[in-house]
């Protein structure tokens, strides 16, 4: 009885610290203390920037309409360039940043807003049109960008962002989670960076996370999960074992060839 009653025990402590492994590996900011708190988020100072290609939402407005319609773009049947509208009605037009980080815009003509937030883009049209117009109002939106998310994801995907503010988390659950498989202290953000490609490790165990200035992505950001020894090692098993049965399939082959040519020479 006694014996019986220590084997249950081992066998409740192993599955009980299995399961205590198993749950750290999987949780997100395992480090938070307590039930509540706060954490620090990472300041407007990495707030998204507008770069070329970028594309643009830019009304200007007053309260006397007709003294601000010859600052806005003439309206066309496109939404965007990623949407095909089906209705006949016209639509305003938006400005692609090009290559040199310019737009062109009526009657204030072409103007650089590479590296601009676009609630500086918004102060600085404002300025310059209320040299003319009384007290206009001017919003900017950026209409969307993408990020790539690819590794121990569901689903590698392109994400597309709706609007300026997208978290690492955000992106991961849109790409349908990280798998059983993923290395959470070990993902890796990729950015383009002043003709550069700058990158940072991130670890989702770890709340400081939350206060990096890459948990809050950008255009064309690249996030990439890294698999666990787990997953590596059956890569390599399988490797290993597709190398064996493709090399055994072929020695497999070669001696049925070769007898086959010693059966016909033993015929004739």
């Amino acid at each position: 009885m006694k014996i019986k009653t220590t084997i249950l025990a081992l066998v409740t402590l192993a599955m009980a610290s299995c399961s205590t492994t198993r749950d750290n590996h999987l949780t997100y900011f395992n480090n938070l203390p307590g039930n509540d708190g706060t954490v620090p988020l990472a300041s407007n100072e990495y707030a998204i920037k507008l770069q070329p290609d970028d594309e643009l939402l830019i009304t200007i407005s007053s309260s006397v309409p007709a003294a601000t319609a010859i600052y806005n773009a003439p309206a066309s049947n496109s939404q965007s360039r990623n949407q095909l509208s089906l209705s006949a009605e016209p639509k305003q037009q938006t400005y692609i940043v090009d290559p040199s980080g310019n737009i062109e815009l009526p009657v204030i003509g072409r103007m650089n807003v590479k590296g601009m937030t676009t609630n500086q883009l918004a102060e600085t049209l404002r300025q310059r049109v209320a040299r003319d117009v009384k007290d206009p109002y001017v919003t900017v939106k950026l209409v969307g960008f993408y990020v790539n998310v690819m590794g121990e994801v569901k689903e590698p995907s392109r994400v597309k962002v709706n609007g300026e503010r997208l978290t690492l988390l955000e992106a991961l659950a849109a790409a349908g989670d990280l798998t059983e498989y993923a290395e959470r202290n070990n993902v890796l953000v990729l950015r383009e960076e002043n003709g550069a490609t700058a990158y940072h490790r991130l670890d989702l165990s770890d709340s400081r996370t939350l206060s990096s200035p890459y948990f809050y992505l950008q255009q064309n950001d690249v996030v990439y999960v890294s698999p666990n020894t787990i997953r590596e090692d059956n890569s390599k098993y399988n490797t290993n074992n597709a190398y064996k049965l493709s090399l055994t399939s072929t020695i497999v082959s070669a001696a049925s060839v070769i007898a086959s040519l010693i059966i016909a020479l033993v015929v004739k």
